[in-house]
Parts: structure tokens; C-alpha cells; sequence
């Protein structure tokens, strides 16, 4: 070991060698110097102990604060063994008594050498430490070692000169010792527990702040094994030898410094997190601070961190800000600090880095810590630093900044305001049961009307949240008569009560019932959201063609819309176009909705825009995107679990599947939409691992549900389709085949390939012979008009195996070659594997997918072209929204499928189309054959 490890060995060695030259007949000065707590008694007595031990006489002094200012009280500790010591200094003269005390010294050390040892010699008598210093420069002429030690800390207040200070170096031999090393003090702490696991001993070593004595003391407290983890607090010690030994430290070191230390300790407690980006505080300012704050010399507090720093109390965080090396160390500095005191100090922090530029962020901390300051900025700072923490996704640091804002004297309608943006925070904290209240008090408040009707949305969108749409929707009901005035914000009430009752069967049909009368009776009187609710219902009931309904979403969106009733507008028009296969045109409605979104206020269409995103991904079949990260953790299953369940699915990763499946009880989950295509997603899993009469009775319930609340249309979920293929495993084709038909029906007045090519081709797979292949085919033919999605892929599937049925076991090649193709570029791995399979089936020997560019998936050829174009794998997955690693696995996905191992042949290998297509061979997974639902809708 080396460094610090060895100093103690190192000033032993120095001793030792001034004892062997006082044996010569040369004495010499040995100063150990050392910060407070490093160890310089603990070498000063096993030096004396080893003297000694080699038959040198020992003479002790250990000096002491209480004695300074009595003279030459330290050489008064000499009277026991050398008497005529005390005769001497009882004589009051100083010269005289210097010059008899030299004499009697060099009479005594005629005999074997002497070591005399003086310990803490900064506290001794001003006459002692005069004469020790002319000792020193006569110590050569006699065989005496003088080993002195002396406090050496670079303090607040100047110290007086050392010992040595008038003296020539060739008199002296000075040895400093420094602090403890990280890896000499781990060695210490293993030595005392060396069972104890690495966390914990590096945590004793950062509380031991590199000094041996707060090292010893804290490991003396943790003997008692009671403490599984190092504390954070000096309460869990008490009474305790580790904070006693801080306030030891404290008191050596001197008022003035203990003064900034604890100032520093009191700062630091508003520094326990992280600052976000950009809200950097330049260390630079901390010792101005520190110095204000105190009442310091500011370039007296820079060297006193500097030197901290040194020894090891001190540490810099990622803001470079000097803050203590672990909590207990600081809260140990604190004891006894009245809080009182410790909430002005905050509040005088708070003002000083407010005035030397520091950040919202960083200054909403120190106020966290405070009482109320009643002063103009103190609640703007906190509402802005509540923003910058919404925008880094620190949601609880967002809600503590806007709680103590509440503390400041705000007018009703900022307090109005505060509260509803406070309760939409609350709402988006998990376990939180805050936000409720904090938005039926916001509600209440006598604010102008468009503030309460936003408290009144934010409200209503909690209570549905949390299960009680009804609760919601009357609360909102009853506010149209106090707002008759306002027509307008009374429109945005009923477009946010449409929305919410979405969630409610009962209260769905009661909404859009009343909202089609109004329309029949005053078309005027319903706005243009309104009109676009009446859309989205006619085409769920089946009721519209996706021509029809987007030429009168079109014509909606070109009218004017105010603000306030933008949002449903767009959401609502979003959905059908991605329901009408418009992807492009509804991504853009999708981004106009979010970019008017403000995200700390709860808005009904928030969750709506951001699930019709997510609908969006899915049905262009990018897997990566929908598990590039997992679904948000939920009493029950929402749409982002019911989407991550079918890319599982879909993608191979059955074991997944049937964990997140599980996760949830349906029995006990309440009657929603998303509910409903959880029950889907649960039927797709269990089709696809050979329980067809599971699956069938998930896709019924789905059916059963949605029919309750008059959605029949198969754009939300195709679950008659879906029944009907496991009708035909389990060898009912005459159900299979109703209920192909009737969704047929659907799916013509619909009219988009997706859903009418997706009917033909079960009904085809369900009726067989020629009539079934015509059928097929008729599919594929509809479906290649679109993007190569599931349902094209699965109409090749479906064709293939009717043509090996027939005979035509060539052309079934062709197409399942293709189906495969297609499936392993989306990373359909079920759908690519029955495609293998029914290649085997048809006779082919190497039934393979295809390597080189064309067997990229859509991802991984969008990740790779980033890439090629000089892109970094962050910088990749900021622009795309993505995980890194979720980066990192395409492009390892890619590097194998085109045979490359660098980033830098990228670029040649996206732009050769490998058409020989390296063969890999793929198992087929045992899928039940008939009962194969090829995709699934999206709402």
C-alpha cells in the first residue's frame, strides 16, 4: 500500500532515526505536523513507546488551551520526573528560568539519551513554546531527540507562526502527515468488519473523510452491527462517538471556521440533488457565497475549501460545487445548529444566488428550506424551477416547488392557477392521492371563468383517471348554468365531457345521444369538436366509409377553431385518420395536438393524443419502437401495456408475453376501452401458443364489450375475424364463417384494404377450394395497394398454403418466400416462422429468410442510415425517441443481417441490395396452423 498508508511507518522510521543519532551524542528537532484527526499523537506515543523499549529515557508534555496563559505551564508537566523542573519556573524571571532550564536538561540527559516528547505544541504557553525553540538550536549538542507535534490546518482565521518557524531547516526535521487514502482507509474499515459487503465499507470510507480519527470513531459506532447501511444522520449514532468527534474537530479548527463550515453544511442541505441541465451554479461562486454568508474573508473561505478539499471532507460534486464527502458527516457538522437559524440562512442563500445569477432551479432549493419570504420572486423562481424540472421528467421536484409556492401571499387567480397546474402534477405521481383535493379546491376558487373551467377539465380528467367518470362528467355538467354567459368555455365543457366519457359505456350512449339531437335540431349550436365527435361515433358504429369521414374531418379541420377546443378537434380527427390507414396525416395532427399540450396541466386529450401515437407505431409494425421501452407500471392494463403485449407477441417473445399477461386480473380490472384491447392482445398470446378456446373466449369478450358500447365497427379491434380463426381450429367452420361474414359487411362500408382485405382472407382460409383461393388472392391484391404491413403478410400466408393445398406447390413458394421476406424485415418473428413453416410444407429444402439491406426491418434500416450518415447511438436515439440500447440492438441486428462488423461499412452495405440473400436457417415455432389472427387493428 502506499501514499498515507505509509506515512505513520514513515514518521516512525524519522524518530528512529533521530534516536540513533542522540546515541551518537546529536540531538535534533522532529515536528510531526498533521490536519486535526490525522493521527499525530497516536505516532507520538508509539514512538515514545519504541524509545523506550530501546532504553532511552522518555520525558512527556502534552499541551493544553486551558493552560496558555499560564507561564511555562507545559514544562511544568516535566516537575514529576526532573523535580528541580519546578523550583525553576516558580521563579518568575524568564531568562533566568530558560537558562536554568537548559541547564538542568543537559545535566539530566548526561545519562542515557532522552527523548523528550511534546504533543500539540500549538497550545502550549507562549514562555514554553519560546523556550523549546531555543532548545532546538542547541538540541545537536546533546543526545536528546525533541518530538514535538503541531496542528497544521489551514484555518479561517490566520494561525499563529509554528514552532519552528524562527528556526533553520538544518535544525529541524519536519514530517506532515497527510490524510488517509480511499484504498488505506477501506484497508482499516475491512480490517474491523471483514465480512462486510463493498458498498458498505466504501460508505464508511467517504463518512471518514480521509481522517483517521472520524474513521475510528465511526467504525466504533457501527461495531454493534446495527446499522445495515451506513446512516445519514447523526440520530442514528446517538449518542455516538462519530458526531462527538466532529465537534472536536470543529472546536480545534476555531470559531471562525467551524462559523463557514457550518454555513457550508447548512448550503449543502439544499444541494442534495442533482442540478438539471443547464441549471449549473459555476463552483467558482460558492466561496463568495460561502464568504457572504459568514461573514468571512472570501479569500480566506476559497483556501479553506481548496485545503478541505485536500484532505478529504470536502469532495467536488458534478456541478462542481464543494459539498461535504457524505450526509453524516454534514448533519454531524449541524448538530446544534437551532433550526430557525438554519431556515434564514436558507432564505439568505436563496437571495444571494438569486443576485449572483444562479439558476431557478438551484434557488427554489435553498427555498424549499425555508419559511415563507413574502417577497416578490420567491413564487415566479419556484414556478419556473417546477417547470425546467417537468421538462427534465423530475415529476416530485416539479410538485414540491409548486407546494411551497403555495406558501407565498399569491392573488386568487395565481393561487387558482397554482393549484390546478399543482393537482395535474399530483395526478401524474404514482401512489399520489393529493391531486383530487388540490383540484376541487383550485375549482372553487372565485377566479376568472376560463382559469376555473381549466381547474373544472383538469378535475374531471383525475376523476376519471381514478375510476369515477361519472363523478367527472357531472362535475363538468354542472358548471354549464354558472357559465351561461360564456358559451364558449360552456363548449369546451362538452367537448371535454364527450372525451371523458369514453371511458363509460353508460355515460358514452348518454353523451352522444344527447350530442346527435343537438346536432339534428341546431346544427349551429354544436361546434366544430362536436361535429368531429359525431364523426369518430358514426364511424365506430359502422355507420361511414373512411372516405366519408375524412372528407368531413378535412372540411372541419379547414373552419376556424379557438383554442381552447383545438385539442379535441385534432385528437378526434387523428384517431379516425389512423384508423383509416392516413398513418402520415395522423402523425401530424398527433404532433399539432401534443404541441399545444401544456404538460403540466391535465387536459383530457393528452392521454388520447399520445395513445393515437402509439396506435400510429403499431400499425406500421414497428416493434423496436413500442418495446423500446417498458409500459408504465399500472394497477390495470392500459393501451401501452395492450400494444406491448402484441409486439411481444409478435416478435417471438412469447415468455415476455405471458409474464405481462399475467401481471393483470381482468376479473377484478374496471370496464374501459383499454381494457378491451388488453383482451385482444391476451387473445392474439394465447391463439399463438395453441389455445384456441382462450383465445376465443378473449376475442368474444372483446367482441361482447365493445358491441356494449356500440362500437361495431372493426377498425378498433377486428375481434369477429380473430374468433372466427379460432372457431376453425378448434373445427367449427360454420361459426368461423358468420362471423366472417358479418364483419365483412363492416369492413365494405369502411372500406379500407386493411380491414376488407384482412375479411377476405379468413373467409377464404374458412370456406377452402377455389372459392377460398379466389378469395385469397383477392386479399393479397387489395392489401399490396398499401404499405407491406401483418395483414399482407398474413394474406401471403394464408394464399401460400391454399396454393400447396391445391397442388400449386411452386407458386405457394413464391408467395410464402415473400411472406417470409416481409415478416423478417417488420420483425414479425411468429408470422416468419409459420411462413418457414409452410415453406417446409410446401416441399422447399432451404425454407430461409433473406439477408443483406433488403432483410432490414424498417427500424433497423432507419437506425442504420443514422448511422451511416455519421450519427452517434445518442444522438440516434434523441432524434428517434428512443432507448440507447434499444439503438445499439438494431444496429447489432444489422451489422449480422448484412455481414458487416464495422460502423464504417455501413454505408457500402445499405447501398448493395443483397438479392442472393444470404441463406440462415430459422426453426419454425409449433403454432397452430388455422388459429393464426395474422394482425390486429388499431384504435
Amino acid at each position: 500500500m502506499s501514499g498515507p498508508a505509509r506515512a505513520p511507518r514513515d514518521a516512525a522510521r524519522l524518530l528512529a532515526t533521530a534516536a540513533e543519532r542522540a546515541r551518537a551524542g546529536t540531538g535534533r528537532l522532529v515536528l510531526l505536523r498533521g490536519a486535526t484527526g490525522t493521527g499525530r499523537t497516536t505516532v507520538l506515543e508509539a514512538a515514545a513507546e519504541e524509545a523506550a523499549a530501546h532504553g532511552m529515557r522518555v520525558l512527556r508534555v502534552r499541551c493544553s488551551a486551558g493552560d496558555s496563559a499560564v507561564p511555562f505551564a507545559a514544562l511544568l508537566q516535566l516537575q514529576g520526573p526532573v523535580p528541580l523542573f519546578a523550583d525553576l519556573v516558580s521563579g518568575g524571571d524568564e531568562q533566568a528560568t530558560t537558562a536554568g532550564l537548559w541547564r538542568v536538561l543537559r545535566s539530566y540527559a548526561e545519562q542515557p539519551p532522552l527523548l523528550i516528547t511534546v504533543d500539540d505544541v500549538h497550545l502550549a504557553d507562549a514562555a514554553s513554546r519560546r523556550w523549546l525553540a531555543e532548545a532546538a538550536r542547541l538540541m545537536d549538542r546533546l543526545p536528546i531527540v525533541l518530538a514535538v507535534t503541531e496542528r497544521s490546518q489551514y484555518d479561517v482565521d490566520p494561525p499563529a507562526q509554528g514552532l519552528a518557524h524562527s528556526l533553520s531547516p538544518a535544525l529541524v526535521t519536519t514530517h506532515t502527515l497527510p490524510p488517509l487514502s480511499d484504498d488505506a482507509a477501506a484497508a482499516v474499515a475491512r480490517s474491523v468488519f471483514p465480512d462486510a459487503p463493498d458498498a458498505w465499507i466504501e460508505d464508511c470510507v467517504r463518512a471518514g473523510a480521509g481522517n483517521p480519527l472520524l474513521l475510528r470513531a465511526l467504525l466504533d459506532d457501527l461495531s454493534d452491527g446495527s446499522h445495515p447501511v451506513v446512516p445519514r444522520t447523526s440520530a442514528a449514532l446517538y449518542p455516538g462517538a462519530f458526531p462527538a468527534a466532529v465537534q472536536w474537530w470543529l472546536d480545534c479548527a476555531g470559531p471562525a471556521t467551524a462559523e463557514v463550515a457550518r454555513t457550508l453544511a447548512i448550503l449543502d442541505e439544499g444541494w442534495d440533488h442533482e442540478p438539471s441541465a443547464g441549471a449549473g451554479f459555476p463552483a467558482l461562486h460558492v466561496p463568495s457565497l460561502l464568504a457572504e454568508l459568514s461573514g468571512a474573508d472570501p479569500a480566506r473561505v476559497a483556501g479553506w475549501i481548496t485545503a478541505m478539499t485536500g484532505l478529504g471532507l470536502l469532495r467536488p460534486d458534478g456541478a462542481g460545487r464543494a459539498r461535504y464527502a457524505h450526509p453524516l458527516l454534514r448533519d454531524a457538522v449541524l448538530a446544534g445548529v437551532p433550526a430557525d437559524r438554519r431556515r434564514a440562512a436558507h432564505r439568505k442563500t436563496a437571495e444571494a444566488m438569486l443576485h449572483l445569477g444562479a439558476s431557478s432551479e438551484l434557488v427554489a432549493r435553498q427555498l424549499l428550506l425555508t419559511d415563507v419570504v413574502d417577497v416578490p420572486w420567491a413564487a415566479p423562481v419556484l414556478q419556473d424551477a417546477a417547470s425546467l424540472a417537468l421538462r427534465e421528467g423530475h415529476i416530485e421536484d416539479a410538485v414540491a416547488f409548486l407546494r411551497r409556492a403555495l406558501a407565498e401571499p399569491l392573488s386568487d387567480e395565481g393561487r387558482q392557477r397554482l393549484l390546478t397546474e399543482l393537482g395535474s402534477l399530483e395526478y401524474a405521481v404514482p401512489g399520489s392521492s393529493a391531486a383530487i383535493l388540490t383540484l376541487t379546491e383550485a375549482m372553487r376558487l372565485p377566479g376568472p371563468p376560463q382559469e376555473r373551467v381549466r381547474a373544472a377539465v383538469a378535475l374531471g380528467t383525475a376523476l376519471t383517471g381514478r375510476g369515477r367518470t361519472r363523478a367527472g362528467v357531472e362535475m363538468l355538467r354542472s358548471l354549464y348554468d354558472a357559465l351561461a354567459e360564456r358559451p364558449d368555455l360552456v363548449s369546451v365543457l362538452r367537448q371535454a365531457f364527450l372525451q371523458l366519457s369514453e371511458t363509460d359505456q353508460v355515460v358514452r350512449q348518454e353523451a352522444y345521444k344527447r350530442l346527435a339531437e343537438a346536432a339534428d335540431r341546431a346544427p349551429e349550436s354544436v361546434s366544430t369538436a362536436g361535429h368531429a365527435f359525431l364523426v369518430k361515433y358514426a364511424v365506430t358504429a359502422g355507420q361511414s366509409s373512411a372516405e366519408e369521414a375524412m372528407l368531413r374531418l378535412r372540411a372541419l379541420l379547414a373552419e376556424p377553431a379557438d383554442l381552447l377546443s383545438e385539442p379535441y378537434l385534432l385528437g378526434t380527427a387523428a384517431a379516425v385518420a389512423q384508423w383509416a390507414d392516413e398513418l402520415d396525416e395522423a402523425e401530424g395532427l398527433v404532433e399539432r395536438g401534443l404541441a399545444g399540450q401544456r404538460p403540466d396541466v391535465l387536459h383530457p386529450m393528452q392521454e388520447a393524443l399520445v395513445n393515437t401515437r402509439m396506435d400510429i407505431v403499431a400499425a406500421r409494425a414497428d416493434y423496436a419502437r413500442l418495446l423500446a421501452d417498458p409500459p408504465p407500471a399500472a394497477a390495470n392494463p392500459t393501451n401501452a401495456h395492450a400494444h406491448a403485449l402484441s409486439a411481444l407477441v409478435q416478435t417471438g417473445r412469447v415468455a415476455e408475453a405471458e409474464r405481462l399477461a399475467d401481471a393483470f386480473d381482468l376479473r377484478t380490472a374496471p370496464g374501459s376501452w383499454e381494457l378491451i384491447r388488453f383482451l385482444y392482445a391476451r387473445g392474439e398470446l394465447r391463439a399463438a401458443t395453441g389455445d384456441p378456446a382462450g383465445a376465443l373466449h378473449d376475442f368474444l369478450e372483446c367482441g361482447r364489450r365493445q358491441s356494449a358500447r356500440e362500437v361495431f365497427s372493426p377498425v378498433v379491434t377486428p375481434w369477429r375475424t380473430a374468433a372466427a380463426e379460432c372457431h376453425l381450429a378448434l373445427g367449427d367452420p360454420q361459426e368461423a364463417v358468420a362471423l366472417v361474414e358479418a364483419e365483412l359487411r363492416l369492413a365494405r362500408v369502411w372500406d379500407t384494404p386493411r380491414t376488407v382485405g384482412r375479411a377476405l382472407r379468413v373467409l377464404g382460409t374458412a370456406i377452402g377450394g377455389r372459392q377460398g383461393l379466389d378469395l385469397a388472392q383477392e386479399a393479397v391484391g387489395l392489401l399490396r395497394g398499401g404499405p407491406a404491413g401483418l395483414e399482407l403478410v398474413a394474406a401471403l400466408l394464408a394464399l401460400g398454403r391454399q396454393l400447396t393445398a391445391s397442388g400449386e406447390s411452386s407458386r405457394a413458394r413464391d408467395i410464402l418466400r415473400e411472406a417470409a421476406e416481409i415478416a423478417e424485415r417488420l420483425g414479425a418473428i411468429r408470422l416468419r416462422d409459420l411462413a418457414e413453416e409452410a415453406l417446409r410444407a410446401s416441399g422447399a429444402r432451404r425454407p430461409a429468410t433473406r439477408t443483406g439491406a433488403a432483410s432490414l426491418t424498417d427500424s433497423e434500416r432507419r437506425i442504420a442510415e443514422l448511422a451511416a450518415g455519421g450519427r452517434t447511438n445518442a444522438e440516434i436515439a434523441d432524434l428517434l425517441h428512443l432507448a440507447r440500447r434499444t439503438v445499439e440492438t438494431h444496429l447489432t441486428h444489422s451489422y449480422r443481417k448484412l455481414g458487416i462488423r464495422r460502423r464504417s461499412a455501413l454505408s457500402q452495405a445499405l447501398t448493395t441490395d443483397d438479392t442472393a440473400g444470404g441463406a440462415s436457417p430459422t426453426v419454425g415455432r409449433d403454432a397452430q396452423r388455422t388459429c393464426d389472427p395474422g394482425g390486429r387493428g388499431t384504435s
